[in-house]
C-alpha cells in the first residue's frame, strides 16, 4: 500500500521559519488528500524531505500541526470579517452580506476550511479542544461576530422568538452546510453557484427577522 505523498529531496538544516512553513504546507496537502486520521508524522516528514526528529523539533505531535492549521484558518476568516465590516447589521440584506464573507472564505480556501470545519472523529475533538472552545479567541473572532450581531437584533425585538444561542447556531449550521456540501459534492447537479449562494443566504437572513 502506497503511503500518502512523495518523498522530497532531503533538505539542509537550519532554515527555521521557512522549514516550519514547509511542514505546515505539506501537512495541509496530505490532510486534505487523505484525511487527518490517515496521515502520520512520518509521512509528513517524508513529504517535506526531513527526518521525523527534525519535524518533532517544530511540532511534537500531529495534533500540534493540526491545531496550528486550525488556528490559522480561523485567523484568516477573522481577518476577512474585519476587512469586510460594513457596520451594524440593520436589515436582512446586511446580514446576508456578512454571511457571504464566511461563505467566500470557505469556497476560496477549501483546504483550510476542511481543517477548520470538516475534520471528523477523534482528530476533530483534538483540534477543537471542546473544554475551552466557547471562550477561545478564534471562536470569539468568527462565530462570536455573528452571535454579537444577532444578540443586538434580539435585544431590539427584531428577531423571531428563539433564544440568541439557538438562533445563532441555526444560522451558522445553515451557512456552513452550504459551503461543506459545495466543497464535498462538486459533482452534484447544483443550480448556478452564484444564484444558489445568494438565494440561500437571503432565505437564511430573512428567517432571522420577525415578520410583520
Amino acid at each position: 500500500m502506497n503511503e500518502p505523498g512523495r518523498r522530497s529531496p532531503r533538505k539542509p538544516k537550519g532554515q527555521g521559519a521557512e522549514r516550519r512553513e514547509e511542514i505546515l504546507a505539506a501537512a495541509l496537502r496530505l490532510f486534505t488528500e487523505h484525511g487527518v486520521a490517515n496521515v502520520s508524522t512520518r509521512q509528513i516528514a517524508r513529504a517535506v524531505g526531513v527526518s521525523q526528529p527534525t519535524l518533532y523539533a517544530y511540532f511534537p505531535t500531529k495534533d500540534d500541526i493540526g491545531r496550528e492549521l486550525h488556528g490559522r484558518a480561523f485567523a484568516l476568516l477573522a481577518a476577512r470579517l474585519a476587512d469586510g465590516d460594513g457596520g451594524p447589521v440593520e436589515t436582512p440584506a446586511c446580514m446576508a452580506r456578512m454571511l457571504r464573507i464566511y461563505v467566500d472564505f470557505g469556497l476560496e480556501n477549501p483546504d483550510m476550511y476542511k481543517i477548520a470545519f470538516m475534520s471528523e472523529g477523534a482528530q476533530a475533538r483534538a483540534l477543537w479542544r471542546p473544554q475551552d472552545i466557547a471562550l477561545s479567541p478564534a471562536t470569539q473572532s468568527t462565530y462570536g461576530v455573528l452571535r454579537g450581531e444577532i444578540a443586538k437584533l434580539h435585544a431590539r425585538g427584531l428577531t423571531i422568538p428563539i433564544d440568541v444561542e439557538t438562533l445563532t447556531q441555526s444560522v451558522w449550521f445553515s451557512m456552513h452546510g452550504l459551503v461543506s456540501l459545495i466543497i464535498a459534492k462538486p459533482a452534484f447537479p447544483w443550480v448556478e453557484r452564484e444564484h444558489l449562494i445568494e438565494s440561500h443566504l437571503a432565505i437564511v437572513a430573512r428567517g432571522v427577522w420577525k415578520q410583520g
